[in-house]
């Protein structure tokens, strides 16, 4: 089975990261995923951006201190936007920048018919195993290998237990062995930073079950290929 193809804040090389119409264009390339960033805006909204500061020109804006509606003002999507905009027909990866995040977060989700294509990141387990009640989302640990201390085994036998559902490491701590090992444990294999035609091949050529690239074209273009 083709790996799910992530593209990284969007189409975010073409358009401004983590906005609509990145999003947008990166789907229309063939993008079977999306990958981005939540937090909550003032007045309790999911937003979207990798920074607890956005700026526009010399204009900055803390998220935490501003609405919903003066962060639009800079790009910034709310999470519903994106499923009104966009509708539900795409898997979405989503780093949780802060922990009270989740739970309306995945209340969107659920309102727009797609938890369970909703792929919900963390590098803290603590975070993964209060969310785990939700059993209609997709979990995924997010983290270096160097920062997990006990046996890559332990610890994939651990997310099996806890019931998350993917790895995700940078493409460059990956092995064949290490995807057969968390697939053991019915765990997939998510690689970020596969940024260039050799990553995505390589990361092909080990059975990885989601990439994650900021060039959308060429990471279908690659998949398709190999997939035929």
């Amino acid at each position: 089975m083709a790996p799910i193809t992530f593209a990284h804040r969007g189409a975010r090389l073409e358009e401004p990261e983590n906005t609509i119409p990145a999003f947008r264009r990166a789907l229309r390339e063939g993008a079977g995923g999306l990958e981005t960033d939540a937090w909550l805006s003032a007045d309790g909204e999911v937003v979207l951006a990798h920074d607890a500061v956005v700026r526009r020109g010399m204009r900055r804006r803390k998220v935490h201190d501003s609405s919903a509606d003066q962060l639009a003002e800079f790009g910034v999507p709310r999470l519903a936007d994106v499923y009104e905009e966009l509708g539900n027909d795409f898997e979405l990866s989503i780093d949780l920048k802060e922990h009270g995040v989740a739970a309306p977060l995945i209340a969107v989700a659920r309102k727009a018919g797609a938890p369970e294509r909703a792929w919900l990141c963390a590098p803290n387990m603590d975070v993964l195993r209060d969310l785990r009640e939700n059993r209609d989302v997709r979990l995924v640990h997010s983290q270096r290998r160097r920062a997990i201390d006990i046996p890559l085994e332990r610890h994939a036998a651990d997310l099996a237990d806890l019931g998350v559902d993917a790895m995700n490491m940078h493409r460059t701590e990956w092995s064949g062995g290490l995807v057969s090992l968390f697939h053991r444990f019915g765990i997939k294999a998510f690689a970020w930073d596969t940024q260039e035609v050799r990553h995505l091949r390589a990361a092909l050529q080990i059975g990885i079950d989601g990439v994650y690239c900021d060039r959308p074209d060429r990471m279908v273009s690659v998949v398709g290929e190999w997939s035929t």
